[in-house]
């Protein structure tokens, strides 16, 4: 099973309450936060790990402090154990995602917003961009953030990053069903998407089958309360 929640980065922490959170990660990464210029990319990162602890938690019964990470050599963050444990988070705009799996699995979410669709040539495969451009006009923006979000996950999901050409890889939208076209090694994988509200999109890939329909919504106080 596919596990997903999410947690809003755009609600009022005061000072006191962001120097509690801050209490619950690792002295590295409370070094990389403060080197933020800006405080809501700040917020983002710590939130983003502290839901994935969090989600991690609830999967393992581990405590905050039994959690043990490292990073593969595309620098993609794992858990160290149970080595079977897979998760992956991201972050954008008022939300913070983190999906865990017992397989391989990658999620992203994305602020929806009026872009130059030109920039789908230089990043989509000419299957994708022609499915774009078939799109109706009023619908290709949110068309293009939905690909886009599908394959940021399918890339987290097989761990190289952006190591792994973005043109090696097709994603497949007919109806409901939505599938990936390559020659990668990841093939066999299944994907869920998440409408989150009408300015956020988020999409998970996984070679796990069974996805959580609901996409959980944590609250600072759940944070507090479960890895403090």
């Amino acid at each position: 099973m596919v596990d997903t929640y999410r947690i809003r980065t755009n609600s009022f922490l005061d000072s006191k309450a962001t120097d509690s959170l801050m209490q619950l990660v690792t002295n590295e990464k409370k070094e990389r936060i403060k080197r933020f210029v800006h405080r809501e990319d700040a917020l983002r990162c710590l939130l983003g790990d502290l839901l994935s602890r969090y989600a991690l938690g609830k999967r393992t019964g581990l405590k905050n402090s039994e959690l043990k990470f490292m990073v593969n050599e595309y620098n993609k963050p794992l858990l160290v154990a149970p080595e079977h444990l897979h998760f992956n988070v991201s972050h954008s705009g008022n939300w913070a995602v983190c999906a865990v799996a017992d397989k391989l699995v990658g999620i992203d979410v994305e602020y929806v917003k009026n872009i130059d669709l030109k920039i789908a040539e230089r990043f989509f495969t000419n299957y994708e961009y022609d499915s774009l451009v078939k799109q109706d006009p009023k619908n290709r923006i949110r068309y293009f953030y939905t690909l886009w979000t599908l394959k940021e996950s399918y890339i987290k999901a097989d761990g190289r990053g952006l190591s792994l050409p973005l043109d090696s890889f097709s994603i497949e939208i007919n109806n409901d069903s939505i599938s990936v076209i390559t020659d990668n090694e990841l093939k066999s994988c299944f994907f869920e998407m998440y409408e989150i509200d009408n300015f956020h999109i988020s999409s998970v890939c996984s070679l796990d089958s069974s996805f959580n329909t609901t996409l959980k919504e944590v609250t600072y106080f759940d944070l507090l309360q479960t890895l403090a």
